[in-house]
């Protein structure tokens, strides 16, 4: 059987297998924990499989992408240091893998199959939870929340916030219509639902947030890259000083008491502080990659009887930083947050300077999203996570903005070889 190469790695050409991918890749990493490593091996067969089909061009050039593995590559270096070094080892080639996924992702993937792949992952996702989801128990703060068929309704959340996102980019700002315009109606209906569901505020909050976001750049589009540049300053300078008047007036207090929340955001806060005195310890270079939530040490089995993880399994700091620097100290926290920065400056600035970019447009608020909730959750700290995936793909994605030969593509062949033909 002889297959067209650019039915599987050419942009625009490949948009049935595209979306297929996406899709399936999400759901893999959804319910990766219920379906186990089946789950993960099918996430690596979407993927790693076309770089046989050409891998000059699913590969690049990757002395244009070494800043994106800088923090991986320190998180393989800990296994050195590590105080337990077989985790950390196992951890970091996972999570150099799923780097390498996502950045062959930028590459074969142009940005209306990314969104369409990603609707549709959502809406798989979110059915999913919505027929086979459970209530839990939380015992910090004495409530029923519906997590779905994940193990916190923050997660369930983190799926809804994306399905809202993607689908109001790909009516907004891509301009689809007639049955693309329905899926994401459907997609939009199902992510409120599960946020109302779910009633986790970070979720909700972050969306609403993304929403108004991309509803403001789109009115920027109209204007002049220096008319854009005073807004993007000046909105932001705004933004900031809303957020201070808001803390000490008492507006957090406020919409946290609409979801039932205090100040200590359920024991969040006291979490940071042993995260903060635990990082201490190791200032510089952490305790190793995924190397402090291990079972039979004493501080995180401390921490797992404290909040009620009978697992003892699955949590965390719920604060990238934090977790980063427990992990691998100041320089982990340094290389981390160079990367977000370079992403989400690389393509606001592709943004403001270019007459209308919609790739970046779009990525841009993928990865401010992303950095709100970093500061909460830990979506691009750890390997086999839809957050650490898009995070990648929108730093690829930049890494192409900035190398324009990179990212050209000159016309395939209609068929492979004989030589090398895919049977």
């Amino acid at each position: 059987m002889r297959i067209a190469k650019a039915t599987l790695i050419e942009p625009g050409r490949n948009r049935t297998y595209g979306i297929f991918a996406v899709a399936v890749s999400m759901f893999c990493f959804a319910y990766s924990v219920n379906f186990g490593q089946a789950s993960i091996l099918l996430y690596y067969a979407l993927w790693l499989p076309l770089v046989a089909v050409d891998y000059k061009r699913v590969l690049g050039k990757y002395s244009n992408y070494l800043w994106i593995f800088a923090f991986a590559t320190v998180a393989f270096l800990s296994t050195f240091w590590s105080q337990a070094p077989a985790v950390s080892m196992r951890a970091a080639i996972q999570y150099l893998t799923c780097i390498i996924c996502g950045l062959i992702t930028a590459r074969v993937v142009d940005l209306s199959t990314l969104c369409k792949g990603v609707v549709m992952g959502a809406a798989v996702v979110l059915t999913y939870s919505i027929l086979f989801g459970y209530y839990q128990f939380d015992p910090l703060d004495g409530t029923y929340s519906f997590v779905g068929a994940f193990a916190s309704k923050n997660q369930l959340g983190f799926y809804a916030s994306l399905g809202t996102l993607f689908a109001v980019a790909l009516v907004l700002v891509l301009g689809e219509r007639f049955i693309w315009l329905g899926i994401s109606g459907v997609v939009g209906l199902l992510s409120a639902y599960a946020l109302f569901a779910s009633q986790s505020a970070t979720s909700v909050l972050t969306t609403v947030v993304l929403v108004a976001l991309v509803v403001g750049l789109r009115g920027m589009l109209y204007l002049a890259p220096g008319h854009r540049k005073f807004l993007i300053v000046g909105g932001g300078v705004a933004v900031v000083m809303l957020a201070v008047a808001g803390v000490y007036l008492g507006a957090v207090d406020a919409v946290l008491g609409i979801f039932g929340k205090d100040s200590t955001l359920t024991g969040r806060t006291y979490l940071w502080q042993q995260g903060i005195e635990a990082a201490g310890l190791h200032p510089v270079f952490g305790v190793g990659y995924q190397a402090y939530w291990v079972q039979g040490f004493s501080e995180p089995e401390r921490l797992w009887e404290e909040f009620f993880i009978g697992s003892r399994s699955g949590f965390h700091f719920h604060n990238t930083y934090i977790e980063t620097g427990v992990e691998l100290g100041l320089v982990g926290i340094a290389l981390l947050a160079f990367t977000l920065l370079r992403t989400v400056g690389g393509l606001l600035k592709h943004f403001i300077t270019d007459r209308r970019n919609d790739e970046c447009y779009v990525l841009f608020c993928v990865t401010v999203l992303l950095i709100i909730r970093s500061f909460v959750e830990i979506d691009v700290l750890t390997p086999y996570n839809v957050g650490t995936f898009l995070l990648y793909v929108c730093a690829g994605k930049l890494a192409l903005q900035r190398s324009p030969v990179a990212a050209r593509w000159q016309p395939i062949e209609p068929a492979v070889s004989m030589g090398s033909s895919i049977k």
